[in-house]
């Protein structure tokens, strides 16, 4: 090819390597954290064992489950929805490119050229794919965030609890909507900053000379 490995890769890379940084540093700074209440109670609290627990399954798949709603909300929301002179907008008026049929040709998926169910689901498979990866965190989460209390109140001498009564409580609803309102939060300010204003050679703007109510890219 033209261009090498990581010059063709090199978002998704960097992405990934911030990712794999600031997950091992939410690691650490938990543990920490989580050791001060064990000490409290005369307890010792290994990184092997933080790792397993509900207070770190919670936290990440807390954060796992907003960002996945809200690709999963993106990217069928902007199916039926427009901002007028929004980059992130299709044309008010016009179809588009990303509208028409799936053409079998040489270069096309193999969804594509197989048809049938294959290309049905094949349609629709991002929103699906950002869906399912929500459902799954969004379990994670719970789970995470019931054995967390659990694990709490055993440190406490307190009683456990059903996840029937967990579920009715505050704590999980608080950390869930927590989360969401951020991120519906940042797609309307990509949204709407982009009407406005500009960065030149990013695909998330429009160029720099066009005008403040021209939609799309």
């Amino acid at each position: 090819m033209k261009h090498p490995f990581l010059y063709r890769n090199s978002l998704s890379i960097v992405f990934l390597v911030l990712f794999a940084f600031a997950l091992l540093a939410q690691a650490y700074f938990g543990w920490k954290e989580q050791q001060e209440t064990y000490q409290e109670h005369g307890e010792y609290l290994a990184l092997s064992s933080y790792l397993r627990s509900g207070h770190f399954v919670a936290a990440t798949f807390e954060n796992f489950q907003s960002e996945f709603l809200q690709m999963a909300l993106y990217v069928v929301l902007t199916i039926f929805l427009r901002q007028v002179g929004s980059a992130e907008s299709k044309s008010l008026d016009e179809k588009e490119e990303v509208d028409r049929e799936p053409v079998n040709r040489p270069d096309a998926p193999s969804a594509v050229k197989k048809g049938g169910w294959r290309l049905a689901i094949y349609k629709h498979s991002l929103s699906l794919a950002f869906l399912i990866l929500f459902i799954c965190s969004w379990i994670g989460h719970l789970y995470g965030s019931y054995h967390s209390l659990l694990e709490e109140n055993r440190l406490e001498g307190k009683a456990p609890i059903a996840m029937r009564k967990f579920l009715m409580e505050p704590q999980f609803w608080f950390e869930t909507f927590q989360n969401w309102q951020s991120e519906f939060l940042s797609v309307a300010s990509i949204v709407i900053l982009s009407i406005y204003l500009r960065q030149k050679g990013s695909p998330e703007s429009k160029p720099v000379d066009s005008p403040h109510m021209e939609t799309g890219k």
